[in-house]
């Protein structure tokens, strides 16, 4: 874990930069720059926006619902968002192998028990006392799953 901290620090930096602050700091920098370079320079456009605040007031009306619409289009109607999810998918190793957690603890020993029942219930075999314990362990973990609790152990809630 300590090692992985470095990179935890700079992935939450990161977004923190790129989610909020520049975010923010680009858009007052946008509004600022151009109507006091373009804008107050340009008579006519200054007879349009006679303050900044006018500026600002018609440029939220109209840039907010047209970035929505932008957003909208890159999400639902470009192959950009979907290459971001392939990308995302080819790169995240828990698509290609077992996650921790309940799917690690709980669902995959149920499917390897399945598979022995099923294996069994066809050859008429019966079940060792070791199945039937990992059975009832399984329904255990599963009713803690259904009221919410958590199994096995995870960086966040570390159980033992």
């Amino acid at each position: 874990m300590k090692q992985k901290l470095p990179f935890r620090g700079w992935y939450y930096f990161r977004m923190g930069w790129s989610t909020y602050f520049a975010f923010i700091f680009a858009a007052i920098n946008t509004m600022v720059v151009t109507y006091y370079l373009a804008i107050d320079n340009i008579p006519s456009l200054k007879d349009i926006f006679p303050t900044f605040f006018s500026y600002l007031i018609v440029t939220s009306l109209v840039g907010i619902p047209l970035l929505i619409s932008v957003g909208y289009i890159h999400y639902k109607k470009s192959h950009a968002y979907s290459s971001e999810a392939d990308i995302t998918i080819e790169s995240n190793p828990y698509y290609y192998k077992v996650p921790p957690g309940w799917w690690r603890e709980v669902l995959m020993p149920m499917y390897e028990l399945n598979i022995i029942l099923l294996k069994k219930n066809l050859e008429n075999e019966k079940l060792s006392d070791e199945e039937l314990k990992k059975l009832e362990k399984l329904k255990k973990d599963f009713e803690i799953l259904k009221k919410g609790g958590t199994v096995g152990t995870t960086k966040k809630f570390l159980v033992e």
